[in-house]
């Protein structure tokens, strides 16, 4: 694709202002996960009945969907990207809601919403709609002293993680939590009240171990594997010994044929044992490179909106990497989570490709007498 720079049309100038080396490392994540799902899937399909190829196929097919995604929601300016992430709030919100009334229960948990044969996780849309809603809060209280943005992302954010909860999905609200509390830092909160949401999250934590019993058993089995069923977790570090360096090469591995979730949360198990630590080192570096240029992007920007909430996408994105690539190491406590782009998804790969286009739009490079939001 070339481009003059003086080209004025809309994909002119968005291709001299996006952040080329953000999207090219996008672009290869969502190779590489083309080529995991593709090597893990049909063990898993012909497992639980369906045509070899057959969860293979519905990843790509939702591969050109998150793409558009991901172009379309780069081209957007900054007030644009405002107002479709406070628009898609309220209606993932919504559909997040209702999910507790008509969702289908799946592994006791009611997150998604029955579309025929396909399903939709609402919540998985409202994670980057929210961290755009809260930005715009949080903003609001600077720029504008008489608009309380601080209160009504509070109360916005107790009543997203009530929802999510009630679902109870406690790994979402805990990436939500996480990327709110981010953004409501960089917004200026005072000391005292950063000490005070560290202890509300640490009782919060400590309530969940107690209140919810899969999380109780996830956290006994992470400090003591003799006290509950390890076999997920102990395959996925032998596929990681049986890879080693180079991997025993694509399609020669074993764990994929015992593992339910080794096209999903557990892919990363899966290309450490056929594609080895090397490839491992190589995603671990895309995510890396795609969050660290992300934020020196915002280095020299001066508006608040773009600030908080370029954090708040990046840093759901980062977290939710951290947290499946260190639960399949077994650094710590299993959660069910994809690996961005790389695991298997429907809704899931779409929602993210929002948040990165998103994300790609706001830090675009703007020049003096440009529109600000």
């Amino acid at each position: 694709m070339a481009f003059a720079r003086t080209d004025r049309s809309i994909v002119g100038q968005w291709w001299w202002t996006v952040d080329r080396w953000m999207l090219a490392s996008i672009f290869a994540l969502m190779f590489l996960g083309a080529i995991l799902v593709l090597a893990a899937s049909p063990a898993v399909a012909t497992r639980i009945g369906m045509d070899n190829f057959a969860l293979a196929q519905r990843h790509f097919l939702m591969l050109p969907l998150a793409l558009g995604t991901i172009i379309g929601a780069s081209m957007l300016s900054p007030r644009q990207v405002r107002r479709l992430g406070v628009i898609l709030f309220l209606v993932f919100f919504t559909l997040t809601f209702l999910t507790l009334f008509i969702g289908a229960e799946i592994k006791g948990a009611t997150r998604w919403i029955a579309l025929g044969p396909l399903s939709l996780q609402p919540s998985e849309f409202l994670k980057p709609c929210f961290a755009v809603f809260a930005a715009w809060m949080f903003s609001l209280q600077k720029t504008s002293p008489g608009v309380p943005g601080n209160a009504i992302a509070i109360a916005v954010f107790l009543v997203v993680v009530g929802v999510l909860l009630k679902q109870p999905d406690l790994g979402m609200t805990a990436v939500v939590t996480a990327t709110w509390a981010a953004q409501f830092f960089i917004a200026g909160l005072p000391i005292f009240w950063v000490l005070l949401l560290v202890g509300f999250g640490i009782a919060g934590l400590v309530g969940a171990y107690f209140m919810l019993p899969h999380v109780t058993e996830r956290v006994d089995q992470f400090f003591n594997p003799e006290s509950g069923d390890t076999y997920q977790i102990d395959r996925a570090l032998e596929a990681f010994q049986s890879g080693g360096l180079y991997g025993t090469g694509p399609g020669e591995g074993t764990v994929k044929l015992v593992l339910p979730d080794a096209h999903a949360d557990f892919v990363f198990a899966v290309a450490g044992e056929e594609f080895g630590l090397i490839v491992c080192l190589i995603l671990v570096a895309l995510f890396a490179f795609v969050v660290l240029r992300a934020l020196s992007r915002l280095l020299g920007e001066h508006n608040h909106f773009i600030i908080l909430a370029a954090t708040g996408l990046v840093t759901s994105f980062g977290l939710q990497a951290i947290v499946n690539m260190a639960s399949t190491l077994h650094l710590m406590p299993t959660k069910g989570m994809t690996l961005p782009f790389i695991s298997y998804g429907g809704s899931s790969i779409v929602a993210i490709g929002l948040g990165i286009g998103m994300l790609l739009a706001l830090t675009r490079r703007r020049f003096p007498g440009s529109v600000e939001p």
